[in-house]
């Protein structure tokens, strides 16, 4: 019998959806308030907040599009399940 991973796969979709939230805010935080300051020797907070704004809002995407994929799967299992004839 197969294992249904839907709920792990939407928890996963979720923490990206979450995790990228707060990273666009974040580096939304880093260009407006820091500036120019220098970040650990990693570079000026512009150009960290502008590569957290741009990987935030892919993570942002990538959990909502997991969502939808798996909600359709899971719309589309139940369909098959609640019309078939025993």
């Amino acid at each position: 019998m197969q294992k249904d991973m839907s709920l792990g796969f939407s928890i996963l979709a979720f923490a990206l959806y979450i995790i990228g939230g707060l990273t666009v805010f974040s580096g939304i935080f880093m260009i407006l308030v820091l500036k120019g300051r220098n970040l650990f020797g990693l570079g000026t907070a512009d150009t960290m907040g502008y590569l957290f704004l741009c990987v935030g809002a892919c993570l942002c995407i990538a959990g909502v599009l997991t969502l939808r994929i798996i909600r359709n799967r899971t719309n589309h299992q139940l369909y098959q399940k609640a019309t078939s004839s025993k």
